[in-house]
């Protein structure tokens, strides 16, 4: 079968990257064509457009690549009507998919959703938008199963993605000795700096982490970076500060963390993944205006952290918008850092999100369902 995908940022790429492997286990005539990254690539089929060229979060930012959105969409329209794909797999990013689904529908071409948008968070009108032009939604929390179901929508739960992806890297993983020769490391323990994977995330998160950093001599700070953005945006924070930077290492560097200061998104679940405590931080356009409307009018669930949503119940600390100061970051750190039974209490809360998520395989599962809905 002929299978055309679009992920739109770094974790969709991951995910995709996964499923497509599973896929060509599940279907051996299988076909790619995708917007998508490295690691879709390197599967195979052909990368159309990388998401480094797509990922425009916060108004201010679409707004001023409003012509290369464009740009996008209708270089994806047309690529997909030339292809002439069995299924279009969406992978989350729902500005701009849930345009590339209508378009899909219009010329009857069969759309599944591999990682539902957040709209159980907000927007939760949209999914009248998803029951007309999604065929089948692929969920990977199950509050997100027990949410469609409300909207009378039936979804197929496949675990999540994220296990799968953290058990194949700790299949092959450095020593925790190999991990600190190769990037040249003392012994100080490791705190992981996970900024984001948007230029406009590090700009806005990178200058409070370093200057964390400078506060607690004690431990090498280490910034994980993303390979899609350029080395000038990370250098401009910190030359002649007292962090490291290294790409393509993530999962590495939170194998061999104490704790951790995390940008609010996929990473704050991988970083619970690996048993590391951590406070989350963000901030967008907007100031306190955004974050009054946020919280009182947008945001449903009781956290913006996905551990905490999961579990239900506030597990890690966030500082989100005028919340996050370095008077309310520092004074968390050094609960995170030297504290015992504050980071046990958090570890505990890890098991209990553990048990929530289930086992691995869920790249797998959803693949066969996928290829098994078009023996149907």
């Amino acid at each position: 079968m002929k299978y055309y995908l679009v992920a739109g940022e770094a974790s969709g790429d991951l995910h995709g990257s996964n499923l497509m492997k599973e896929l060509k286990l599940a279907d051996e005539n299988a076909e790619f064509r995708f917007f998508g990254g490295d690691l879709m690539q390197a599967v195979g089929g052909e990368l159309v457009k990388h998401y480094r060229k797509m990922a425009f979060m916060g108004v201010v930012n679409v707004v001023l690549n409003l012509k290369t959105i464009k740009q996008n969409m209708k270089l994806c329209k047309t690529d997909l009507i030339l292809f002439k794909p069995d299924v279009l797999i969406l992978i989350d990013y729902p500005g701009f998919n849930f345009r590339v689904a209508e378009f899909a529908k219009q010329y009857n071409i069969k759309v599944f959703y591999y990682i539902s948008p957040k709209i159980w968070a907000w927007k939760e009108y949209r999914v009248k938008k998803i029951k007309r032009i999604v065929d089948r939604m692929f969920t990977i929390f199950p509050f997100e199963t027990e949410f469609y179901k409300k909207h009378n929508f039936d979804v197929d739960y496949v675990g999540n993605p994220t296990l799968d992806s953290i058990a194949e890297f700790r299949s092959k993983a450095l020593t925790k000795k190999e991990f600190f020769e190769k990037n040249g490391l003392d012994n100080r323990p490791v705190v992981a700096l996970m900024a984001g994977s948007r230029v406009h995330e590090v700009d806005k998160l990178l200058p409070l982490m370093v200057k964390i950093a400078e506060q607690f001599i004690g431990f090498q700070f280490i910034i994980a970076g993303v390979t899609a953005i350029n080395l000038e945006v990370y250098n401009k924070y910190i030359r002649n500060k007292p962090v490291k930077l290294i790409f393509g290492q993530t999962y590495d560097i939170l194998n061999n963390a104490h704790t951790a200061l995390v940008a609010s998104g996929t990473a704050t679940l991988e970083t619970a993944l690996f048993d590391v405590p951590q406070t989350v931080i963000y901030k967008m356009e907007g100031g306190w205006l955004v974050d009054v409307i946020f919280r009182n009018f947008v945001l449903k669930p009781i956290a913006v952290s996905l551990p905490s949503i999961i579990v239900n119940k506030v597990i890690i600390k966030e500082f989100i918008q005028m919340k996050m100061t370095f008077a309310n970051v520092r004074a968390e750190m050094e609960k995170l850092l030297f504290d015992e039974n504050y980071r046990k209490k958090i570890l505990t809360d890890y098991q209990r999100l553990k048990e929530i998520l289930g086992e691995t395989g869920s790249s797998k599962r959803a693949a066969q369902k996928m290829v098994e809905l078009f023996k149907l």
